[in-house]
């Protein structure tokens, strides 16, 4: 999976800034380090975030794009402890079902697929 098949699906899935937001809380819960997905699939997602983090969501904004750059650069327990805040709260505006229709959009919109192939392969 490359970044530049992640940004042609995007390119071909018009995404509303609600999945801007779903994008920006699964990448922080990538980084707070409690996200359960396997690393293929965490690869996928994190090419997704940066594929669309200059767009505008509708919810968050460029105080999380700002952390999360800073989380990628240097880690620490501390931001993750601040992260990990910043995603519960993310989760508790968004709400299970808008995060559970995204997730299950992009692997209806075939964002995931190939992707067994290509993880027995590695």
């Amino acid at each position: 999976m490359t970044a530049a098949r992640v940004r042609d699906w995007v390119q071909a899935h018009p995404l509303s800034p609600s999945d801007v937001d779903c994008a920006t809380t699964v990448m922080l819960k990538i980084l707070d380090g409690k996200c359960k997905m396997g690393s293929v699939d965490k690869i996928v997602m994190e090419a997704l975030y940066d594929a669309v983090k200059d767009r505008p969501g509708q919810r968050f904004g460029d105080e999380f794009h700002a952390l999360i750059a800073d989380a990628r650069r240097e880690s620490s327990e501390a931001l993750k402890n601040f992260i990990y805040e910043k995603r519960v709260l993310a989760e508790t505006e968004l709400s299970r079902p808008v995060m559970k229709a995204f997730k299950a959009m992009i692997r209806q919109e075939g964002l995931f697929a190939g992707l067994a192939l290509e993880e027995e392969t590695e």
